[in-house]
């Protein structure tokens, strides 16, 4: 039987593995096939981040017209060649010592204004000096990270490639020009890894798993080397970024890179591959240079109690990093920690939202597992990684759900601790909040997107103001932070019901019932209710025909337009004032001025 390696290619985030290859690695292990993983994306930068490559990088360097910052850098470039390693040492809990060196701001070079010493007492205490050391060696990561991006590779983010490259590509020729440029930098040591990776397993098949734009570049640099060095190896590239934007795909210049595009939930369209059978939501090139869809609207699946359990192998010994940008607790737990990653349900139990994908099989098909099934899964991967916290990747875990899970963990008289999304809804009750506290739920994440009656019930979110503030006020009150995902640019939307947005969070804030939050602004999606009828949202497509590479965002126009930059900046601002406990006095309507 084949063997197949699956591949998270950089950049995703670096504190845990994305969930992606775990899973699909657990089911095709299950069903007695062949199949190894590599986490790509921690590999490169525990490469990039030793006193070797920033030694390189120093050199590459060309000191003419540098700004400032970058000066400065150059001048202290021992201390950063001599510092990295010990600083990665420490962010991967290696050498918590460091703690108290690293926690003195005089110990830094001064490259831009750091947090003021009061600032970081406010934030950590008087005490609290390794999340204040891991807050200031994360300023020192970045620094690195922006003089590459800046100087000599543009296309290098700490969490993401070459985003800005593929973020919009309604044609495939301008990533296929940045493909035939000389290997950068980063390229090289991504290539060096990959490399190693493919003469010690011999694969038969390289499966990449393509979750963002930002994973896009990279897997075809990769893919790319494949062809050149090992063509015997088939190449299936799927993911998020597949499923949701090459779906209406008829540019087949990829094909020049890769053998097959798998969409939706993996499992089955691999398993059919490797076991060389009836392929299923499949697109291939044939021989004669035509686009093959193979089954491709098939509703067929592996059912969600069947697919086993994630498995971790390959990277638990992976030296992960852990960073704090962001000094508020709740945002810390995406860059902070490593999370063994599940789901608990398949799909969305709502499934309704104008604004949501919910045309697509990850969202629309809602299947459940016993709790018992469940905590079984948490007590395994617990086993394997030697980690008791979980992030549960759901899109959105249903109360009665956590009701089942929680009653489970207490019943097995587990020490866990658990994150996930929910929908701010009624059911969220105070006594449903203590019992998933006293289970171990720790912070939960919702959308309450546009706080505006109108709006919300225009998109059918299923929740009032009230019910969310209710909810919110619930949780907090049983010691479970919250963060809440919000949206500004809703067709129709005015500028005065966005300034009212604003100020129920601002109100949700100093209550003390939200922790944390984050604005984006809408974009209009192919999938979407309201891509798919425009007109009933008060909106118009301003694209007739499908691009023939990504399809995903759709331009639009609507009635009362508004300067979405202008209110972004706004809403930020008077956020990020929020989440550090200030601003509450300030009407809302001056921080559009």
């Amino acid at each position: 039987m084949p063997g197949i390696l699956l591949i998270t290619p950089p950049l995703t985030q670096l504190n845990t593995s994305y969930p992606a290859t775990t899973q699909l690695c657990g089911f095709l292990r299950k069903e007695g096939l062949e199949c190894y993983q590599s986490d790509l994306s921690i590999e490169l930068v525990n490469k990039v981040l030793t006193k070797q490559s920033v030694e390189k990088i120093f050199s590459l360097i060309q000191n003419d017209k540098l700004p400032k910052k970058y000066k400065i850098m150059l001048q202290n470039d021992d201390f950063y060649t001599n510092t990295i390693d010990s600083v990665v040492r420490f962010l991967s809990g290696k050498d918590d010592s460091l703690a108290a060196r690293f926690s003195d701001t005089a110990f830094w070079p001064v490259t831009k204004k750091l947090p003021a010493d009061e600032d970081l007492e406010w934030a950590f205490g008087t005490s609290g000096i390794h999340d204040k050391a891991k807050h200031l060696c994360t300023f020192f990561i970045k620094d690195i990270a922006e003089l590459i991006r800046d100087t000599i590779d543009p296309n290098f983010e700490l969490i993401r490639y070459a985003e800005k490259l593929c973020l919009h590509l309604p044609e495939f020729e301008p990533l296929e020009k940045e493909l035939q440029k000389d290997y950068s930098f980063i390229d090289t040591l991504m290539l060096e890894l990959f490399s190693a990776k493919v003469a010690e397993l011999k694969p038969d098949y390289v499966g990449f798993s393509v979750p963002f734009p930002g994973n896009l570049y990279a897997a075809l640099r990769c893919a790319q080397w494949l062809r050149k060095f090992h063509p015997e190896i088939k190449i299936v590239m799927g993911g998020g970024y597949v499923s949701t934007e090459l779906r209406q795909i008829t540019d087949g210049k990829i094909f020049d890179y890769i053998d097959y595009l798998v969409f939706d939930d993996g499992e089955l369209p691999l398993m059919r591959i490797l076991k060389n059978e009836k392929l299923v939501r499949t697109i291939y090139r044939n021989d004669s240079g035509q686009l093959v869809r193979e089954d491709f609207d098939s509703k067929e699946n592996i059912r969600f109690a069947e697919t086993g359990t994630p498995d971790y192998d390959g990277l638990v010994q992976n030296n992960y990093i852990h960073l704090i940008e962001l000094t508020n607790p709740m945002h810390t737990l995406w860059s902070n920690g490593r999370w063994n990653k599940m789901m608990l349900a398949h799909g969305c139990y709502w499934g309704k939202c104008a604004f949501c994908d919910g045309s697509l099989d990850y969202i629309a098909r809602y299947e459940i597992s016993p709790a018992t099934l469940l905590v079984d899964r948490m007590e395994q991967i617990m086993k394997q990684t030697g980690v008791s916290g979980f992030h549960f990747v759901d899109e959105a875990a249903s109360p009665a759900v956590l009701r089942k899970l929680a009653e489970e963990i207490l019943k097995r008289k587990l020490v866990v601790s658990y994150w996930t999304n929910i929908r701010f809804e009624k059911s969220f009750n105070t006594e449903l909040c203590y019992l998933l506290a006293k289970s171990g739920c720790i912070a939960v994440s919702g959308g309450v997107e546009v706080a505006s009656p109108r709006i919300l019930k225009m998109i059918n979110k299923g929740i009032t103001i009230e019910s969310a503030g209710e909810c919110l006020k619930n949780l907090t009150e049983a010691g479970i932070m919250t963060h809440a995902y919000l949206m500004y640019g809703f067709p129709t939307e005015t500028a005065q019901e966005t300034i009212e947005s604003l100020d129920v969070v601002r109100s949700f804030f100093a209550n003390g019932w939200l922790h944390s939050a984050f604005w984006h602004r809408y974009a209009m999606t192919v999938h979407s209710p309201t891509g798919i009828r425009p007109a009933e949202f008060g909106a118009r497509h301003l694209q007739d025909k499908p691009n023939a590479f990504a399809n995903n965002e759709i331009p639009f126009s609507t009635k009362n337009e508004i300067d979405l930059d202008f209110y972004g900046k706004g809403l930020n601002l008077a956020t990020y004032n929020y989440m550090n406990g200030t601003g509450f006095d300030v009407d809302v309507k001056k921080w559009f001025k």
